[in-house]
């Protein structure tokens, strides 16, 4: 049931929004109690931590994976890694969405661990283009703390309007990124 409710909530969240979800609206559409709810959550902004946790420790932990690969170039580990996230924001876009757009509902005292984890995900594209530029891979002049934050801010966005179904596949958009990344726009 707590799977039940989680799924139902995001469908829920993604449809009409978080504030515009009420416990209420959740237990009709399973068509249970609110008892049934407040047995596995103890209030609407918990079970929104939950969301937003979940999502950002499966793509840290899958970030890690493609980072400690021992035989891929730092190049090769910034591929896998913004192809993870864009392929999941499309596998998982509920939770993408509600993950970007929601977790402002989330009080202060709350959000904590959420963004340290978040922080996290920053500090490890950060530590490959750290990597590269020690190594020769990357130019030495490189800001690596800006440049993970203008990749996420390329990458992170594609929530609000990347679709498979357009122009480009998920690997296309990865080696697009990826090259503009690398190499910018000039001829």
């Amino acid at each position: 049931m707590k799977d039940k409710i989680l799924q139902t909530s995001l469908t829920l969240f993604d449809q009409k929004g978080y504030r515009e979800t009420s416990i209420q609206d959740i237990v009709d559409s399973l068509g249970v109690t609110k008892g049934t709810f407040y047995y596995y959550y103890s209030s609407k902004e918990e079970l929104l931590k939950a969301i937003c946790l979940a999502y950002i420790e499966n793509l840290v932990q899958h970030q890690e994976e493609i980072i400690h690969h021992p035989a891929k170039t730092n190049t090769e580990k910034l591929h896998d890694i913004i192809y993870m996230l864009l392929d999941r924001i499309e596998r998982e876009r509920n939770e993408a969405r509600i993950f970007f757009r929601e977790m402002r509902n989330i009080k202060e005292e709350h959000i904590e661990e959420i963004k340290q984890i978040r922080t996290q995900f920053r500090l490890n594209y950060q530590k490959v283009l750290e990597d590269g530029i020690q190594n020769g891979e990357f130019k030495a002049n490189a800001h690596p703390h800006v440049l993970a934050l203008g990749i996420l801010g390329i990458t992170n966005w594609s929530y609000y309007w990347y679709s498979s179904e357009g122009e480009m596949s998920v690997e296309e958009l990865t080696r697009l990124y990826l090259d503009f990344i690398l190499h910018g726009i000039k001829s």
